[in-house]
């Protein structure tokens, strides 16, 4: 781990969210945590436990690494769902596990049914049905062989769920395809009801569709964004605002990003700052260094417009962003000194500096930036 910047975890907002999606979901709908992307950059490791100790029982991830990482890190009996890559020797590990994980083509399928009858156990499968995002999962006819197989393989095989995933949730632009995609996940639930098959789960909602379609909750809900403190976009938020008396964000950030400066400079005018000729000093400045670049998840699209927090002034990203630092400006903060600390994200006396900030000038999606902070940073759960 590196330790010239720290993202802080701030476990008070972890149970505020929490608890604020209880309370909106129910208690009959289960919450998956969606921990894929390192955790949206927050860091498996340390935020799983802290889920885990405000009640969250089934986690959510892309890749089977993931879920290792899930797996090793849970001290309580929880559930693991593995929503994209497996590899054929990753499919056996997860049935010894009991690690579940989608199911939507019949070579997986196959693949389930062999390893589960080898190791004499059951290999427990969501089914994924393609309903018009045209990404992955089995259409109609795929899902009747699918329940043939599975029927002629019941001591193997345990339909965990049956779920789909909705094109754009969080649009109101998407609304007519949502439908069309609801309308066909019932018709093939159908298929499975006509085949006495019951799945544990039927699952087709993200944290948009959550809020926007309170129908799609069913019996689980896959919560990514929203347990970071985030809504899938403007218009949920809107949606959700527009109908409370209060109209205040019941959500919390957990992030929070500091570094500190390495150095101090003064710069006479007519000096260019940094890598070739994108900043030309206009006067006297003086300038800080600070030991985080592109490398850390500080996007180059920041430079001479990224802004940071010092001494409670917002400071000016300067100069082109380098791999693994970046220039501020500092010229109008007194007594600026090596070490004193620098927020990127968070707050620092009255001033703060919010990840949509940073969407708003480098036209990065909130998911992207998060995702794009690198695993090298230290990350510390606070109260």
């Amino acid at each position: 781990m590196i330790d010239n910047s720290i993202i802080s975890l701030s476990e008070k907002s972890i149970e505020n969210n929490i608890s604020f999606l209880r309370s909106k979901l129910g208690d009959t709908v289960k919450i998956s945590a969606v921990v894929k992307a390192n955790a949206y950059g927050h860091g498996i490791e340390q935020i799983v436990p802290v889920f885990e100790k405000y009640g969250i029982d089934h986690y959510s991830v892309f890749y089977y690494s993931e879920a290792i990482r899930v797996y090793n890190c849970l001290h309580k009996s929880s559930s693991i769902m593995v929503m994209g890559w497996l590899s054929e020797k990753d499919i056996k590990d997860a049935i010894e596990k009991e690690i579940e994980f989608f199911v939507f083509n019949m070579e997986r399928l196959q693949l389930a049914v062999k390893y589960a009858t080898e190791l004499g156990v059951k290999a427990k499968i969501h089914l994924e049905t393609e309903t018009g995002m045209n990404r992955s999962g089995l259409n109609m006819n795929e899902l009747n062989t699918a329940i043939a197989v599975i029927k002629e393989n019941t001591d193997h095989i345990e339909l965990t769920g049956f779920c789909t995933h909705l094109a754009g949730a969080e649009s109101v632009s998407n609304h007519f395809r949502i439908q069309n995609q609801l309308q066909k996940y019932q018709e093939m639930a159908t298929e499975l009801d006509a085949n006495n098959l019951k799945p544990k789960y039927k699952h087709v909602a993200n944290s948009a569709a959550s809020f926007v379609y309170p129908d799609t909750r069913m019996d689980l809900v896959r919560i990514g964004i929203m347990l970071y403190g985030f809504w899938s976009s403007t218009e949920v938020f809107i949606q959700y605002i527009n109908h409370q008396e209060d109209r205040i964000d019941p959500l919390k950030r957990i992030l929070g990003w500091k570094s500190q400066i390495m150095a101090v400079k003064e710069i006479k005018s007519g000096e260019f700052v940094g890598y070739g000729i994108s900043y030309l000093a206009q006067s006297n400045i003086k300038t800080a260094l600070v030991p985080v670049g592109y490398s850390f998840g500080y996007s180059r699209s920041l430079s001479n417009k990224g802004r940071v927090l010092i001494h409670g002034h917002q400071c000016s990203v300067i100069g082109v962003v380098n791999m693994n630092m970046m220039i501020i400006d500092v010229t109008h903060v007194e007594n600026v000194k090596v070490g004193d600390e620098v927020v990127l994200i968070g707050k620092q006396d009255k001033l703060e500096i919010k990840v949509s900030a940073f969407s708003e000038i480098s036209d990065e999606l909130n998911y992207e930036i998060l995702a794009h902070l690198s695993e090298s940073i230290t990350r510390r759960v606070i109260n």
